[in-house]
């Protein structure tokens, strides 16, 4: 049986039925061929998704991608990634979270995203190094030369240390937060220059949903 993966296909299936295909899909199946991350996003809606298949589907997505499948997520649109983010619960992000492969990747996406999304005119001659506690993952982002660079880990004295939960990071780095708004409840916390780290994220082009 040949599988159909057109885009008005995938929009017929339920959200179960789009996690059993992706999961029994091999990388290499020529119905893969004209399919793209974004035909894929388009047809996810989180609120859709019990707890732990919007986990269960980021992970068949990546499993396709490690295998050659063109599904990763660096090519999928900056807003269909901040419309899938905002309308994932808490639930939904606590359980990618509790993969540790799955936080990795999705970590990885976001932070390489703030290289690509960032503001060098807004920069001017700004030199500085934020690091970011994400749980136990450490990210490193160092402004200088008008650009900006991510590393995982620690190379550097940071000018701010952040320190907030995935869920709450994601929020913020889709634009469906405010960090003003995450400082002023507790659920980010700084080291250091805490008036930096406040205007920080005005140095990037934040997605919208």
């Amino acid at each position: 049986m040949t599988l159909d993966l057109t885009t008005e296909a995938i929009a017929k299936l339920s959200p179960a039925e789009l996690i059993s295909t992706l999961q029994q899909i091999t990388p290499d199946d020529p119905a893969l061929a004209d399919v793209n991350i974004d035909v894929i996003a388009r047809g996810i809606d989180p609120k859709k998704l019990g707890r732990d298949d919007f986990a269960a589907l980021l992970n068949a997505l990546g499993a396709l991608a490690d295998g050659g499948a063109d599904l990763d997520l660096s090519k999928m649109d900056p807003s269909n990634f901040a419309r899938i983010i905002s309308r994932a619960s808490k639930d939904q992000i606590e359980a990618v979270v509790a993969d540790p492969a799955l936080r990795v990747r999705v970590l990885d996406e976001v932070f390489r995203r703030m290289e690509v999304h960032f503001r060098s005119d807004r920069a001017g001659a700004t030199r500085a190094v934020v690091h970011f506690h994400v749980l136990e993952d450490v990210y490193e982002a160092i402004i200088e030369d008008a650009q900006c660079t991510i590393n995982k880990g620690v190379t550097r004295e940071a000018r701010a240390i952040v320190t907030l939960t995935p869920a709450d990071f994601l929020k913020l780095a889709t634009g469906n937060a405010s960090a003003p708004v995450l400082f002023m409840t507790g659920k980010l916390k700084v080291k250091g220059d805490l008036g930096f780290a406040a205007g920080f994220m005005s140095l990037f082009n934040i997605p919208k949903a």
